[in-house]
C-alpha cells in the first residue's frame, strides 16, 4: 500500500490550485478553496495552513478532493509511488 507524502498546507493549496481551486477565504489557519465547475456548481475544500499536515488530515483532504478531481490525477501528488 502506498504511503502518503509529508505535505504542508501550502503544498496542498498549490496542488489543488493546479486543478482550478483558488483561495476564497481564510479564518485563522484554515483556508477555504473554491472553484466553479462547468455546470455552475460551487466546489469547496478546506485546508489547514500548517507546516506539516497530520496523515489523517491529509487522507481526509484527499478523499474530499476525489469528489471533484479524478483519483488517478491526484494520487501522484499525495502518495509516494
Amino acid at each position: 500500500m502506498p504511503k502518503l507524502r509529508p505535505l504542508s498546507g501550502d503544498d496542498v493549496i498549490r496542488i489543488l490550485g493546479n486543478f482550478g481551486f483558488s483561495i476564497h477565504s481564510q479564518r485563522g489557519s484554515h483556508v477555504k478553496l473554491r472553484r466553479v465547475s462547468a455546470g455552475g456548481n460551487v466546489q469547496t475544500l478546506t485546508v489547514p495552513r500548517h507546516r506539516e499536515l497530520d496523515l489523517g488530515t491529509l487522507r481526509a483532504i484527499f478523499h474530499q478532493a476525489v469528489r471533484f478531481i479524478p483519483e488517478e490525477n491526484l494520487r501522484a501528488h499525495f502518495y509516494l509511488e
